[in-house]
């Protein structure tokens, strides 16, 4: 016996004992039922670990509820600015497109929930997908009508807030819309998007997608979601204001008010207003055919300097075919697409923008090639009489007949654009005033150049298209695109392309040069006026103008 309480006093070696079996001297824990080849998580709470004095456990929890150990008396600092984080109520005393872009530019935790919401029969407010197919569907017209992108946005943002949409991300890129909306941190987002096929000039559908969208973002007037989809059907079937002869025959007013712009007198009025109607038929033909627009402008430019190369060689006096060619090309030159490109690019959509300065360089290249081709064969045929010993520009000989052909120009562009009967009377005013500006500026004696009149006259003209949009709560492009019209470059790239085919590249370039400075200081000053009027009228969410948000920004400034 004493042998072996001996033998069990002895240590027992590494290999006799497992490396799991309890020390002596430890309380074996009592068994618990569960089997014991289960699998526990690692983030289960150990046995014995006392629970929090509130034992009720909740079966899902939202992200912004307050945790548990959170203490108000030992709060954390709050990320604050120092200068507070201002109060965003939109009213309907601005146009919803400042209430919108104002909340497109604020941060997102600092967006202020909607206000009102436009409901359905069911109070928990129309589908989503529905909801964001109407946004989309309302984009679509709006860039296809040649609307900037930022008020496309603000647009889109506007329908889904004013249906309850708050968590919402529209975006736009040129030919392809998308937008997301996110319900909560926990919940799935839903993304939709949509791409512009075809793009078409009707200002007269874009004033009414305009109207529509204030009338569902205003929270007075109850519009639901059936109602605007019956309106919006209604706004794609109506038809243009102005018949297919009309047209034509705007575009033969606007290419012979521009060659009297430039010199000429009745006779190169006729001729110039003929060439431009040939043109015009044969973009058509070009476009029934399903010839690409690059095309169609080669076809459009050629009969105008086909007529200006004949009136060569029957009257000996050069200014005569430069004035019709000249009228031609004030006729096709893309002004509408290239202000929206620049404007674009100023707010910070650059990839839109570069697309829409690509497209205006396309159709640029298309317009050179038809008339490069006709005066190639103009000077092959020894066509002297085509460069005029002046050149082009203001003549204080005769101020009341430019001043008259600056209106009839505008007016004939505001019909080519399918505007509104009642906003041609202010077009034909403002572009009136745009011409006033730049003759009076071209004849100081301060002899300012041609384009620095040419920003300053085309800033004019956003200011009072931008005033004119905020009085009719409407897009401030129908009464700014057709106005510029007479400030197009259509001389200075006449000039240009002449030089050209007279193999003297030099002179062909400069000139080149001159009228793409001339064209980006039209839609730098129609911008720039734009944003002056907003710096002296009301902005949502700032105590005065100078508080509003920027555009876009890639910088920290």
């Amino acid at each position: 016996m004493a042998e072996q309480e001996a033998e069990d006093r002895k240590p027992q070696s590494d290999e006799a004992r497992s490396a799991f079996v309890q020390p002596s001297g430890v309380v074996a824990q009592p068994s618990t039922p569960e089997d014991e080849s289960q699998t526990t998580s690692e983030f289960a709470l150990p046995t014995g670990f006392a629970t929090p004095s509130s034992t009720t456990q909740e079966t899902e929890k939202s992200a912004f509820t307050t945790p548990h150990t959170y203490n108000s008396r030992n709060a954390p600092q709050a990320f604050t600015p120092a200068q507070g984080i201002p109060l965003v109520k939109l009213t309907k005393e601005v146009p919803w497109q400042d209430q919108m872009r104002t909340m497109l530019r604020m941060p997102v935790a600092e967006r202020p929930a909607p206000e009102a919401a436009q409901k359905d029969e069911d109070e928990s407010g129309p589908a989503v997908p529905r909801v964001l197919d109407l946004t989309l569907r309302i984009g679509e017209l709006l860039l296809a009508g040649g609307e900037g992108a930022e008020d496309v946005e603000a647009a889109m943002f506007a329908v889904c807030r004013s249906y309850g949409l708050d968590r919402c991300e529209p975006n736009v890129t040129f030919t392809l819309l998308s937008i997301s909306h996110q319900p909560s941190l926990v919940d799935d987002p839903v993304t939709a998007s949509r791409t512009v096929r075809r793009r078409g000039t009707d200002y007269t559908r874009l004033a009414a997608v305009f109207h529509l969208v204030d009338d569902i973002s205003d929270p007075e007037v109850e519009v639901s979601l059936e109602e605007a989809y019956r309106r919006l059907a209604g706004i794609r079937r109506n038809r243009h204001p102005y018949p297919g002869w009309a047209l034509t025959a705007a575009s033969g007013l606007l290419a012979g008010s521009a060659s009297v712009l430039v010199g000429g007198g009745a006779l190169v009025f006729l001729v110039a207003a003929v060439g431009a109607m040939l043109g015009d038929r044969l973009a058509w033909l070009c476009a029934g055919r399903g010839l690409p627009e690059f095309y169609q402008f080669v076809g459009a430019a050629m009969p105008p300097a086909l007529m200006g190369v004949a009136l060569s060689f029957v009257h000996t006096e050069a200014s005569m075919a430069s004035a019709v060619i000249t009228g031609g090309l004030f006729a096709l030159i893309p002004g509408r697409a290239l202000v929206a490109g620049v404007q674009d690019g100023l707010t910070g959509y650059y990839i839109t923008a570069a697309a829409r300065l690509l497209e205006v360089m396309y159709l640029i290249v298309g317009i050179v090639c038809g008339v490069l081709l006709v005066l190639s064969l103009g000077v092959m045929l020894d066509a002297t009489n085509l460069t005029p010993e002046t050149k082009f520009g203001v003549t204080s000989s005769r101020p009341v007949i430019q001043i008259l052909a600056s209106m009839a120009l505008s007016l004939a562009f505001a019909i080519l654009l399918q505007q509104e009967r009642n906003t041609v009377l202010m077009v034909t005013l403002n572009g009136g005033i745009a011409w006033v500006m730049f003759g009076a500026l071209a004849q100081t004696p301060l002899e300012l150049s041609p384009v620095a009149a040419t920003a300053i006259a085309a800033g004019l003209v956003g200011l009072f298209g931008q005033l004119f949009s905020r009085y009719r709560f409407a897009s401030s492009l129908p009464y700014v695109t057709a106005a510029i019209g007479p400030l197009l470059p259509g001389s200075a790239t006449y000039f240009g392309l002449l030089a050209l085919a007279q193999n003297d590249l030099n002179t062909g370039m400069n000139s080149l040069t001159k009228a793409v400075a001339t064209a980006l200081a039209i839609a730098i000053g129609v911008n720039l006026g734009s944003e002056v009027s907003r710096l002296i009228l009301k902005v949502p969410g700032a105590t005065s103008a100078a508080n509003r948000r920027a555009a876009k920004r890639t910088r920290g400034f």
